[in-house]
């Protein structure tokens, strides 16, 4: 019955400082460096994973490689790892790695032999060369090229491509787990073929050989008389989609009141949980799963029938302020009034306005699908007679305007106890440890405490640091990861220097200044080895980037020696990072974060765990060992 999207989460990892470690491995910043996360599953030099499943990178068309990675980011195609991987990057830097791949220029592998017996290759023959106006199948050729090769910048090559591979993807343009911009022809294609034509397909098709000038051609040759070539989607460059509104309106007081609404959605990260993978902005409908089952987000765009076009700023008020919708209805704590209910009438007033003038989208709302009787209004009574009680936030007189204000937006609009508040079994945060920590449910994420220096506390030393690492994503103390990544590229990001400033003020006065700081790391500590599989499989497959004394790379790769995210007892966010990888969020400040690669197919749950039991425990690290347990029930649940 609470909120899981969007967590405002510390999973940074706290780099030690210089002299404490030895001396940084070389290093060169290139985009070969940038994209380890996409070779440790695409091969070296993006030239296919060696099992098939993973396609070749290198050489294919860069319009082609970027819709892919639109697509995935976006929800138009659905692979979960890539998904959570490339997530919180921008268009611009999904261009560049795009760019990157698309002028590797390394050479195929032979094909596979072939296994099919000769009805099926020459159907497949048939299909690739010639299609079939029975079905209304076109030719493969007539779009990819007399060559197969390709055709710049949007299409793709088909060969050099495992069966395998081949005929998963026109399975999942069947079933519509691969979708491309309208009008999506591959989709209407792939549809009206059978089973024996796709395992057709791919059978040709991976068993022919790469011609020596593989490139794809610069452009298809001219029909002839009265033909007509298909127009896809796929061969379609979406634009650029604008990371900032821009108010060129003359200031009055109107547009003014708009602006600041515009800053209060972006403080908040509105869009994030009212936007679902791909679809319209504040049209809500984005599915929050919850340990109570799951809350659909809902429509913020001002139309009459399906959004807030009919409501008053009190009707928003209401919902802001006391929980409740236009029609008296109680709203699930999933939305988080609890938080938003301390923000003050004029910066809900300013927030509505804001919205008013979104371009209005009819999305019907869809209900919540919660077990009995958590989705009813006598539960939710009851609910809000035990934990909710509204309030607008007062300043506090013996603090400076400053931490006022900090205290305003963490507890207000950036609704921080949501998530790094630990709940009880209903759902409800428990204040009295309010901003402690907290496991994230239904994500295997952990929200470390804001209070505790060993967790994610900061000192008044560090204000800097954290007011960085807030705009940016990466700070010489730390880098974002995790759902925190979304948090940053949609919300603190856009946030005024004076704000994040505000902000750190409040969050450094949460820590006790008597609290011993954390463990430091002696320079003849960080030399000891440690023994066991555990460092050989480090020195496997982590030394290239972490540095055989776990420093790290400053600006591109996070130290481990003398690291707060490595060393506190909960070990949920180090064991998520290794299974599924991840980048810092792409900002302005950052707009082209390194990568950590997945390793959930690599390695055994037993490796994980001991590899992090390792890095828990060398360099001076002192942390519990990591159960091969905890690493089984985080990959049960990604």
């Amino acid at each position: 019955m609470f909120r899981f999207l969007t967590p405002l989460l510390f999973a940074f990892l706290l780099g030690g400082l210089p002299w404490q470690v030895a001396a940084a491995p070389a290093f060169e910043d290139t985009m070969a460096q940038r994209t380890l996360a996409c070779v440790a599953c695409h091969g070296n030099q993006g030239r296919a994973g060696p099992d098939g499943y993973y396609p070749r990178l290198a050489g294919k068309p860069v319009g082609y490689l970027y819709n892919q990675l639109l697509n995935l980011r976006d929800g138009r195609r659905h692979y979960g790892l890539m998904t959570g991987l490339v997530a919180p990057l921008s268009d611009t830097y999904l261009l560049e790695i795009a760019q990157y791949f698309s002028r590797l220029d390394v050479p195929y592998p032979p094909p596979l032999p072939n296994v099919a017996n000769a009805s099926v290759m020459l159907r497949g023959a048939q299909l690739v060369k010639q299609g079939d106006s029975i079905k209304n199948i076109p030719a493969c050729i007539q779009c990819h090229g007399s060559a197969l090769t390709g055709v710049q910048p949007h299409i793709p090559g088909l060969l050099g491509l495992p069966r395998d591979y081949l005929n998963a993807q026109l399975g999942g343009w069947q079933t519509q787990q691969r979708r491309a911009q309208a009008p999506d022809c591959m989709a209407h294609i792939a549809g009206r073929m059978s089973g024996e034509d796709v395992n057709a397909v791919g059978h040709w098709l991976a068993a022919q050989a790469v011609p020596a000038n593989s490139r794809a051609i610069a452009a298809l040759p001219p029909l002839p008389p009265g033909a007509q070539r298909l127009d896809c989607g796929s061969a379609n460059l979406p634009p650029a989609m604008p990371t900032q509104m821009q108010d060129t309106a003359p200031i009055t007081a109107t547009s003014v009141q708009i602006s600041q609404g515009a800053y209060l959605a972006q403080a908040g990260n509105c869009m994030t949980c009212h936007t679902p993978q791909g679809g319209t902005p504040f049209a809500g409908g984005r599915a929050i799963n919850t340990p109570f089952g799951t809350v659909f987000s809902s429509n913020l765009t001002p139309d009459k029938a399906t959004g807030l076009g009919n409501w008053t700023p009190s009707d928003f008020w209401q919902a802001i302020h006391d929980g409740r919708s236009r029609d008296g209805r109680l709203l699930n704590p999933a939305f988080p009034y609890t938080s938003y209910t301390q923000m003050t009438r004029a910066d809900t007033d300013a927030l509505f306005a804001y919205l008013q003038t979104l371009p209005a989208r009819q999305q019907p709302n869809a209900p919540h699908a919660l077990r009995w009787p958590f989705g009813t209004q006598a539960a939710m009574f009851a609910w809000r007679a035990l934990y909710f009680s509204p309030g607008v936030y007062q300043p506090d007189p013996a603090q400076t305007a400053e931490w006022n204000r900090g205290a305003y937006l963490v507890r207000g609009a950036g609704h921080c106890a949501a998530c790094h508040t630990p709940r009880n079994a209903m759902g409800a945060s428990q204040n009295e440890f309010d901003l402690s920590g907290g496991s994230i449910a239904m994500q295997n994420w952990y929200a470390p405490s804001l209070h505790d220096l060993n967790e994610a506390g900061t000192s008044a030393l560090q204000r800097q640091q954290l007011v960085t690492l807030l705009k940016t994503g990466i700070s010489p103390s730390g880098t974002i990861s995790g759902p925190m990544a979304e948090v940053v590229r949609d919300g603190t990001q856009h946030m005024t220097t004076s704000d994040l400033t505000a902000m750190s003020v409040f969050l450094t006065s949460l820590t006790d200044p008597t609290q011993a700081a954390p463990k430091m790391v002696r320079q003849n500590e960080a030399s000891q080895p440690v023994s066991g599989n555990g460092a050989r499989l480090y020195e496997a497959q982590c030394i290239q980037c972490h540095g055989a004394q776990g420093q790290g790379v400053a600006g591109a790769y996070p130290a481990l020696a003398q690291n707060r995210a490595v060393t506190m007892n909960n070990p949920a966010n180090l064991v998520q990072m290794v299974l599924y990888g991840g980048y810092a969020p792409a900002t302005a400040g950052n707009p082209r974060p390194f990568g950590m690669p997945p390793f959930v197919l690599e390695m055994s749950d037993r490796e994980v765990a001991e590899v992090l039991s390792h890095i828990r425990n060398a360099w001076g690290n002192q942390a519990p060992r990591v159960t091969e347990l905890a690493v089984t029930r985080a990959r049960a649940q990604p």
